[in-house]
């Protein structure tokens, strides 16, 4: 399979009903913070951008493998690299909102790639994702795995609420944050959910599994 091809070995690709998935998922950053440290009016506020797909490890625990994540803060880029593991860029990034909708654009400044656009509006009533639906598998993740130099996969838990989504109308997308991860993706997307506002936690990485490196 094309994704578990670049996974390290301690993790497997996650599918629902046969299909593997990759998600590019546009966010909103606010009051990121140590939890020893207020929020910083010049640090704790920007966008991100990820792309990721579906794993779980070798103890059955489902999370999320990110490819990388595009944001517009650079010491947050920074820190997420040396305490996370995590595969941050540095990006130009904006985003704007008129009444429901929001027009969000991200150009990685170390790629020549052409900026990514997108522009959805949320619709229908906030709801949980069912048990068993496509939308669970997908927003209902509260591991993230990451791997140090060297080979190591780290796991990290997440806490939060279960997140609260919504349908999506999408008016603009693209696939230049997979292309850049190196997937050739083609056609619509097959799902289009937005979130409302979490408060997220994450803890300290611990080490996972015995081996390492890209699987075969």
């Amino acid at each position: 399979m094309i994704i578990q091809a670049t996974l390290p070995k301690s993790l497997t690709v996650d599918t629902h009903e046969g299909a593997a998935y990759l998600g590019i998922v546009p966010f909103f950053m606010q009051r990121v913070r140590p939890r020893w440290l207020p929020p910083l009016p010049w640090l704790s506020w920007f966008l991100e951008l990820n792309v990721r797909t579906y794993v779980h490890d070798e103890e059955g625990r489902p999370g999320v493998w990110f490819y990388s994540l595009d944001c517009n803060q650079p010491l947050a880029v920074w820190l997420a690299r040396k305490t996370f593991h995590l595969p941050y860029f540095h990006a130009a990034m904006a985003a704007t909102q008129n009444a429901e909708r929001i027009d969000y654009c991200s150009q990685r400044k170390s790629s020549p790639e052409p900026r990514a656009d997108y522009a959805w509006q949320a619709h229908g009533s906030a709801r949980e994702a069912a048990v068993g639906t496509l939308e669970f598998f997908l927003v209902e993740r509260y591991y993230l795995f990451a791997q140090k130099v060297g080979g190591q996969t780290k796991a990290g838990q997440v806490h939060h609420t279960p997140y609260r989504i919504r349908d999506a109308r999408m008016f603009a997308h693209s696939i230049v944050p997979a292309q850049q991860a190196g997937f050739a993706l083609g056609g619509d997307p097959v799902s289009v959910l937005c979130a409302d506002v979490v408060d997220v936690s994450v803890y300290r990485l611990q080490s996972i599994g015995g081996a390492t490196g890209k699987s075969d």
